[in-house]
């Protein structure tokens, strides 16, 4: 997802100082940082606190953000870090999601017979989603491990419903393809 081309004055104006810029930004994104840290820690002032704090260190570190990304993306990375920083177990929590070989429509028995059990599976998948677009982590994230139906994300990343499916979809795919060129592999070495 690209920059909102609203907000990129605002980000420009913002990084030169201007504070009431940056303040047009948290306006624009503030249900989207609160909606994800409530989801994240289940308590309404624990949620307040890390919205505050994320945009606190976006503010203090806004001349590092080189527009990669979204800057939504961005505050939901400074929001996650917060959240591994004060829960330690949301980390634990993050790298036992698991994606389930059902969610990549390929049979059970083709999955697990690539790999020793269930965890060589998740620590693929895992190591997978590192190589994929930030959307697509995005998305995953908060389907699998926030655990959003497609309307919250919808809602919460201001996007149709549709391209949020279609989003989620791309991701699972690239999830699967990867999968079937490690049988390709596998394959070819045995």
């Amino acid at each position: 997802m690209m920059n909102n081309n609203a907000e990129l004055p605002l980000i420009e104006k913002a990084k030169k100082g201007n504070p009431n810029a940056f303040g047009e930004l948290i306006e624009l994104n503030q249900s989207f940082v609160y909606n994800l840290a409530l989801k994240a820690v289940s308590s309404y002032h624990e949620a307040q606190d890390i919205t505050q704090e994320t945009f606190i260190r976006a503010w203090k570190g806004l001349q590092n953000f080189r527009g990669d990304s979204s800057f939504r993306t961005w505050l939901y990375r400074i929001l996650m870090n917060l959240c591994y920083d004060r829960y330690p177990h949301l980390q634990r929590e993050m790298n036992n999601v698991s994606i389930d070989e059902n969610e990549l429509d390929i049979p059970v028995d083709y999955a697990l017979e690539q790999f020793s059990d269930q965890k060589e599976f998740n620590d693929f998948i895992h190591q997978q989603l590192k190589e994929l677009p930030e959307i697509h982590q995005l998305v995953l994230n908060l389907r699998f491990q926030q655990e959003l139906s497609y309307q919250e994300i919808a809602e919460v990343m201001e996007m149709p419903i549709g391209t949020v499916k279609t989003t989620i979809f791309r991701a699972k795919a690239r999830l699967k393809e990867l999968l079937v060129s490690r049988q390709e592999v596998y394959t070819w070495i045995a």
